[in-house]
């Protein structure tokens, strides 16, 4: 987006969402509002980029960016949300998790870190501990970023020529192209068996990151901020961010 493009009060569009965040978190700081945004898709969808552009202006003390490890033997022993409770958020806060419980429901069983019996305990039961989170008060936005095979290949080549880009490595990062329909069997499983009134998921078409970007910080700004705020911002590009339905898997609109 070109920053020439800009709107009365001198910013552009992408400045525009922050801004509406920044006065959002202010709100949410004086009502002791709960927020939960899980960021979850492929490899090199575009997560970390994303989380960086929607968190650059928001309170450091109010806002939280959980990405965990794997987990250790004694948390594998735990019960499986237990190691996720104590990040969750209290009043007055933001967190987002880059990558989730739903690990779970698709880089585990895609390669081999959950029985299948641990797997399907998971789709049955998440459903019922987001809704709990709800009732608590803890507002959750659920967003799915999607890209084409074709794109993932790209930024993956670019993480091992691009020495600003190494530490996105991983050693998953080679499964991602290898095992593209194991994860898409499983994101489709995941989305159709845990897309909730309480908690549902929406998706994003996320090949141009940038355009991505915006209109992912459009659609939180219109799911969580006070009616005052959201009205000032666009609504999302219907094309690139879209509530989940199951005809989405087969029309085109999530990459096969």
């Amino acid at each position: 987006m070109s920053k020439s493009d800009k709107s009365d009060n001198g910013l552009n569009d992408l400045e525009q969402a922050q801004l509406a965040l920044v006065r959002f978190q202010q709100k949410a700081m004086e009502s002791g509002a709960k927020v939960l945004i899980i960021f979850e898709g492929r490899d090199a969808a575009g997560k970390d980029g994303t989380i960086k552009r929607l968190t650059e202006h928001l309170s450091v003390r109010a806002t939280r960016v959980v990405a965990l490890p794997k987990p250790s033997d004694r948390e594998r022993s735990q019960w499986y949300f237990q190691r996720y409770v104590p990040y969750l958020p209290a009043a007055g806060e933001l967190v987002i998790f880059n990558r989730s419980w739903y690990n779970r429901g698709g880089v585990e069983p895609v390669m081999g870190f959950c029985t299948p019996e641990e797997h399907e305990t998971f789709l049955r039961d998440v459903s019922a501990f987001e809704a709990m989170l709800v009732e608590s008060g803890v507002n959750i936005v659920k967003l799915w970023l999607d890209v084409s095979k074709k794109e993932q290949a790209k930024r993956l080549a670019e993480r091992h020529s691009d020495p600003l880009k190494v530490l996105k490595s991983s050693p998953l990062d080679e499964a991602a192209q290898s095992r593209w329909d194991d994860y898409t069997t499983a994101r489709d499983e995941m989305l159709k068996r845990t897309h909730a009134a309480p908690s549902p998921w929406v998706c994003v078409r996320n090949d141009d990151k940038d355009a991505g970007r915006l209109n992912v910080m459009r659609h939180i700004v219109n799911a969580i901020a006070p009616k005052e705020i959201a009205k000032q911002i666009k609504n999302p590009d219907p094309e690139i961010v879209f509530p989940f339905v199951i005809e989405a898997l087969t029309d085109g609109r999530l990459e096969r």
